[in-house]
């Protein structure tokens, strides 16, 4: 079968039937792009009449040494061979073909990161940042409380409309990768936050019929880039360790929570992981955390 059609296929099952996060499709679309260039300019395939079959080990084996050639980082080679890898399964769950010639296949090894956080003393004084005085510093104080107070993803944040957020309960509705649709409560602090921006910068930026929570002084969706840079300014100002991302906030929510005895599951829920695994590293945050303490404070250590 030609390898072209069954690559828009795949696509089509990752949007429509995995429901896969639209910035996953996109990197695995670039990953692609780049794999058939390299069979058009380096081997000199015809992409439109290439079979499947055609696509062997050995193959697969020379793009990994092209990619290893071009310096690329093992970050960045490891997943564009987990892009292909994934088509794969995909093919064999589809009875597509009968043996994986990935299968055997070897990627760098990457080694995990500790995620950057901040401990509660720092991320008070960031909060306490933004000047109240101002339309921007409610609106900014508002954003950075509901980041941190529900480890949402800043993606998540900018694209939550007026009508997920229910202050009456203390809690938001959240759509996550893949349109994945999830309930998280919020705190006192958080609610104090969005109840003075509702009441005092909201109104005066957007009009009635902008559906979207967080605004610009124009009046529209405030982007995620817009997000960013208030983050990393406010986190200058308060002399932190790190300067986070919105990401970091996240971060930070999923460590506090286990440093203050959440379990595992309800951290992993509150956060919208699929799967444990991905949590599990907050659990590394804090024995690295227990041992820095340990060495600290005992005197043999």
């Amino acid at each position: 079968m030609l390898l072209t059609s069954l690559v828009d296929s795949f696509f089509y099952y990752l949007e429509n039937e995995k429901n896969m996060a639209k910035m996953t499709i996109k990197a695995y679309n670039s990953d692609w792009n780049d794999f058939f260039n390299y069979l058009e300019n380096e081997l000199r395939y015809d992409i439109i009449s290439l079979d499947v079959a055609e696509i062997t080990h050995n193959l697969v084996r020379k793009y990994l040494a092209y990619l290893n050639r071009k310096k690329l980082t093992p970050n960045t080679i490891t997943r564009r061979m987990a892009s292909l890898k994934s088509f794969y399964r995909y093919l064999l769950k589809k009875e597509i073909i009968k043996q994986n010639p990935l299968g055997l296949l070897s990627t760098p090894k990457i080694p995990k990161k500790l995620p950057k956080y901040l401990d509660e003393q720092e991320m008070e004084r960031v909060l306490q940042q933004p000047l109240l005085s101002t339309e921007a510093g409610i609106r900014d104080r508002a954003i950075m409380e509901l980041l941190y107070g529900a480890g949402i993803r800043v993606s998540e944040l900018a694209s939550m409309d007026l009508e997920n957020l229910d202050l009456a309960y203390g809690y938001i509705r959240v759509i996550g990768k893949g349109s994945r649709e999830r309930i998280v409560p919020i705190g006192k602090e958080s609610i104090k936050a969005l109840k003075l921006y509702l009441e005092k910068a909201r109104p005066k930026w957007t009009v009635k019929k902008e559906k979207a929570l967080f605004v610009n002084q124009k009046g529209g969706r405030l982007s995620d880039r817009s997000v960013r840079t208030f983050v990393q300014k406010y986190c200058q100002q308060a002399g932190t360790k790190e300067i986070l991302s919105p990401h970091g906030f996240r971060h930070s929510f999923a460590t506090h929570l286990l440093d203050n005895g959440a379990d595992l599951r309800v951290v992993q829920e509150l956060l919208g992981h699929q799967k444990i695994s991905s949590t599990q590293i907050y659990t590394h945050v804090s024995r690295a955390k227990l041992r820095q303490v340990y060495h600290l404070a005992h005197p043999r250590a």
